[in-house]
């Protein structure tokens, strides 16, 4: 009778040890997805806040009547720069849907870049146009970061 004491007390032994093991792999499952939803979050952050100074930058230089072309051009070349370090970042970081609006954004912020550059005054017609291009994939890029984000979620 003793020997089945002993299977059972080794019976119970391996339950305990799985179930803690199970437990233990589920939260470090949780805390490393809410990990990586922080530093999608932060990303995020700062490729809007990024894209938002750029393009702050070439409303002024649509605005200024007064600098050459060629001035105008560096300006706006200097203004959009910053971007494309965080650029990459959501290239590697981010799932396909975002990286897809990501670099929608990008192209068409880059657009308005070249049309500021170019002497476009933010009165002129292929300006509104063009901003309106690029407002219209900034907010496919922000939803498309709610969702991944769980920020839509109900």
């Amino acid at each position: 009778m003793e020997w089945m004491t002993l299977v059972s007390a080794g019976v119970g032994a391996v339950i305990a040890t799985a179930s803690a093991a199970f437990l233990e792999r589920g939260r470090w499952r949780r805390e490393s997805r809410e990990r990586e939803t922080t530093v999608r979050r932060v990303l995020y952050g700062e490729y809007l806040a990024c894209l938002s100074e750029a393009r702050n930058g070439f409303r002024s230089l649509a605005r200024d009547t007064a600098l050459s072309v060629q001035d105008r051009a560096v300006a706006a070349r200097e203004c959009f720069a910053p971007c494309y370090g965080l650029r990459y970042q959501m290239t590697i970081t981010a799932p396909p849907a975002v990286v897809e609006a990501s670099e929608d954004a990008f192209r068409r912020l880059r657009d308005v870049r070249d049309l500021a550059g170019e002497g476009a005054l933010s009165d002129s017609n292929v300006y509104a146009q063009g901003r309106g291009r690029y407002e219209d994939a900034l907010t496919r890029l922000r939803a498309a970061m709610r969702i991944d984000l769980g920020a839509d979620a109900g």
